[in-house]
């Protein structure tokens, strides 16, 4: 039995993916509530008709009354999480305790944004480690407090609003600066590794398909595309774009795909944009 969520809170709402999801939502027909702290979300990527819009951090701060807490908000890379492992401890681990503590208050639903990365090395570095301890919490709070929850996975996200620079920028994002800019594409080791690359509109979809669950279903959704792709690969796509080969970093997976036949069988859901098409559209030949 699906439930009907009228007002919904995102946190990380000015995010990539956040931002996106806030934009099905209220085009849904939805009320949407933002908390972001704009640590990495921009101010314009604000809808201007969301209903509410807190500029704050997640842990500390009280929620407003809503049906729904979908809890994007993160430090989502796994290279910073090095630098700053107690910061990332906060953003992924301490401020989903926070919403979820939030959600039994109002006794309302969460879906959590967990990371593909759980499914290597949990103890690889603190990014994959904190998104585990956040999956944790909310089977702590399902099964201690009732709280319904869901978790779904991410699969490398790619596509409009992706972050381009900095240290949470992704490969695909960097790719498509380099690639403007007309300067070497940069690959770290081998580029022999694997990653399945999911389009932001499939991720959206995919929370907005497990939000017409009964959120009783305790195993996280995986949401990707079944396809994974080298990194080389992905460089060959941007077609005449010559590359220069850094040094591999640590705590990273070799490959990452998703099982998409149990995705639908569960959810009904499935990706339907691939990387190639993307890369096509927005790169014109130099």
């Amino acid at each position: 039995m699906s439930r009907n969520f009228r007002r919904v809170l995102v946190t990380g709402g000015l995010g990539f993916i956040g931002s996106n999801m806030v934009d099905h939502l209220i085009a849904n027909g939805h009320e949407v509530v933002v908390i972001d702290n704009l640590s990495t979300g921009k101010a314009e990527y604000a809808n201007p008709r969301l209903t509410g819009l807190i500029q704050a951090n997640v842990e500390g701060q009280p929620f407003p009354d809503v049906d729904l807490i979908i809890h994007l908000a993160a430090l989502a890379r796994i290279q910073p999480s090095f630098k700053f492992p107690l910061a990332t401890h906060h953003a992924n681990s301490t401020a989903t305790y926070w919403a979820l503590e939030e959600a039994r208050r109002m006794n309302i639903p969460v879906i959590y944004a967990g990371s593909s990365s759980c499914y290597d090395d949990i103890y690889a570095n603190p990014y994959t480690y904190t998104k585990w301890l956040g999956e944790q919490h909310c089977l702590l709070y399902r099964r201690v407090y009732n709280v319904p929850v869901a978790i779904a996975r991410f699969f490398n996200v790619y596509g409009p609003r992706q972050i381009e620079s900095g240290p949470y920028s992704t490969v695909v994002g960097i790719f498509e600066r380099q690639y403007r800019s007309g300067d070497l594409l940069t690959i770290t080791g081998t580029g022999e590794q694997r990653r399945d690359f999911t389009h932001v509109d499939d991720i959206v979809s995919g929370i907005a398909a497990i939000m017409k669950t009964d959120l009783t279903d305790e195993k996280p959704y995986q949401l990707g595309c079944g396809v994974n792709w080298s990194i080389n690969e992905v460089a060959d796509m941007f077609q005449g774009a010559s590359r220069i080969y850094l040094p591999a970093r640590p705590g990273e997976a070799w490959s990452t795909l998703a099982e998409v036949e149990e995705t639908n069988r569960r959810l009904g859901w499935k990706a339907s944009r691939q990387l190639p098409e993307y890369v096509k559209s927005v790169c014109k030949p130099q």
